[in-house]
């Protein structure tokens, strides 16, 4: 370490024992000859590690529709389970390294074959009405998934649990009829978030017991909140008050951001991203986890229920092309299948699909479908850049004597009016802490997520006997043949991950970031304070 950078050291230092202001500390960094970004950027990092009480928080998202509800049994986007982790607490957490940490369970264990999990529930936890979190509160809340009659997107997490119930006041015991070694994990989920109940019936329109009080609802506008003055958790919940806006235009929030309308933003406009970089107001922080694109296909609707076709579109698209040009290298390829590279599971030794235009008309041919064309909705609701994507497919296929017809839906209503519904669409998943629950998600049958319709018998065996391996080498083996079918077999195109990337100005700090999903693993509202 050099002089320049030792005396760098030694004002981080002052800063962090709070005995230099951010004016001498820029002036200072400045003396050294360090870019103006660099020495805020220090700054920030520095002031990081001394979270602060107070302020109003202003932060903007890429999602949100009308049609959105907190209700966690349908939740679908990112500005949704934002809110719901607002508003209440799972069971179990998952930190910023990854490992899975207590919240309103304090401890669990399971017996030698993964079948029955005891939970111990947290005391004294009170609601935002007022009432003491009680066992019965924390059943109901997990039965609302459960049964024929729930809509839940979290059904399938829960369709091997055949008992909850009761062993004294504070001990929860879940017993499934096959077993699952990342059971507890599921539980992180906004989805499984704990309500109060009555009569057996849970009421998550007041609120559960979390870190924040919602004052007033906007779908697709604005949440607005204030700090629950009883929140159990130290350490936690630091502004006085937050907006949570969705602001799905990319330009319109980067335009906000720099104007100072709100402190920070989500899935930052990459082609910009640049700009962001060099203004010594905005620091922009990226990291790679389970975010991935999808273009599922209605694998039982006519013509996707061709496998031909399938395997054709997926050597038509020029995942590289894409990569650089939508996401500007900022994520890596994939290979349609969900299993990214954060993922413990992820098999990088399965050869790679590619753009091959003789293959793909080869294919074609043997679908028999002619010169058909088939239409591909898209809107950057779906991901930002979903409507150049699909016309760079377009001209991609064209090269294989595949039409695509682009079709351009509106932002607004997309999720409830276009994705499911349209046979081929543009979408987005933020992912999953485990293999089971991404691929229980969005590829068991039944789902309510299962965005591409899929069911396949090997597929499902698989899927039930990995969950509840112990063995690592034979889960191993068994989610990478997994992998396999969906790239071969699979009626959806996974072209790319990409990292989450977000701007924030000098005025928000936080301490280490998960990236699990974008905005802190989701959990911004509870972990991020104002400097």
């Amino acid at each position: 370490m050099n002089d320049r950078e030792k005396h760098a050291q030694w004002l981080v230092g002052q800063i962090e024992k709070g005995r230099m202001s951010r004016r001498e500390f820029m002036g200072r960094t400045a003396a050294l000859g360090m870019a103006v970004g660099v020495s805020s950027g220090l700054f920030s990092q520095a002031h990081a590690a001394t979270p602060s009480k107070g302020g109003h928080m202003r932060l903007a998202m890429a999602h949100g529709s009308t049609s959105d509800t907190l209700d966690p049994a349908t939740i679908t986007n990112g500005i949704q389970w934002t809110a719901v982790y607002g508003v209440a607490n799972t069971l179990t957490e998952v930190d910023a390294a990854g490992n899975l940490v207590p919240s309103l369970a304090t401890e669990w264990s399971s017996s030698p074959d993964a079948t029955i999990w005891t939970f111990k529930l947290r005391s004294g936890v009170e609601f935002h009405n007022g009432k003491t979190m009680t066992i019965e509160d924390v059943i109901a809340s997990l039965n609302y998934h459960r049964g024929e009659e729930t809509k839940s997107v979290g059904k399938p997490l829960l369709e091997a649990v055949t008992e909850i119930r009761a062993d004294g006041p504070d001990t929860l015991v879940i017993t499934m009829s096959e077993g699952n070694a990342d059971f507890p994990y599921n539980f992180n989920e906004a989805l499984f978030t704990i309500y109060p109940s009555k009569d057996g019936v849970i009421d998550w329109t007041g609120g559960g017991s979390g870190p924040y009080i919602l004052k007033n609802e906007q779908p697709g506008q604005i949440y607005q909140f204030e700090r629950n003055p009883n929140y159990w958790k130290e350490g936690a919940a630091h502004a006085d008050t937050i907006d949570l806006m969705s602001i799905v235009d990319s330009s319109a929030r980067t335009n906000a951001l720099i104007t100072g309308e709100v402190d920070c933003i989500g899935s930052v406009e990459l082609k910009t991203l640049s700009l962001l970089e060099k203004r010594g107001d905005v620091i922009v922080e990226e990291g790679a986890g389970p975010l991935h694109y999808t273009l599922p296909m209605l694998g039982t609707v006519a013509p996707f229920d061709n496998p031909e076709l399938r395997k054709a579109l997926k050597f038509s698209i020029n995942r590289q092309e894409i990569l650089d040009k939508i996401l500007f290298g900022h994520g890596v390829i994939g290979n349609d299948h969900p299993i990214g590279p954060s993922y413990r599971y992820h098999a990088a030794d399965i050869e790679q699909n590619t753009y091959d235009p003789d293959k793909a008309r080869h294919h074609w041919q043997k679908s028999g479908l002619g010169d058909l064309t088939i239409d591909l909705s898209a809107a950057d609701a779906a991901f930002a850049g979903a409507v150049d994507a699909a016309v760079l497919f377009q001209a991609s296929a064209k090269k294989a004597g595949i039409n695509i017809n682009v079709v351009r839906e509106v932002n607004d209503g997309y999720w409830s009016d276009v994705w499911m519904k349209k046979a081929w669409s543009a979408s987005y998943w933020g992912g999953y802490t485990t293999e089971d629950a991404m691929f229980s998600t969005a590829f068991a049958p039944g789902a309510a997520w299962n965005e591409s319709q899929w069911d396949h018998p090997r597929f499902n065996e698989l899927l039930t006997s990995a969950r509840a391996e112990l063995n690592e080498e034979l889960r191993a083996e068994m989610y990478r043949e997994m992998q396999v079918l969906l790239r071969d077999e699979g009626s959806v195109i996974i072209p790319m991950f990409a990292n989450s990337v977000h701007a924030r100005n000098d005025k928000i700090a936080h301490g280490d970031v998960s990236w699990v999903r974008g905005f802190d693993g989701r959990r911004i509202m509870e972990r991020w304070w104002m400097v």
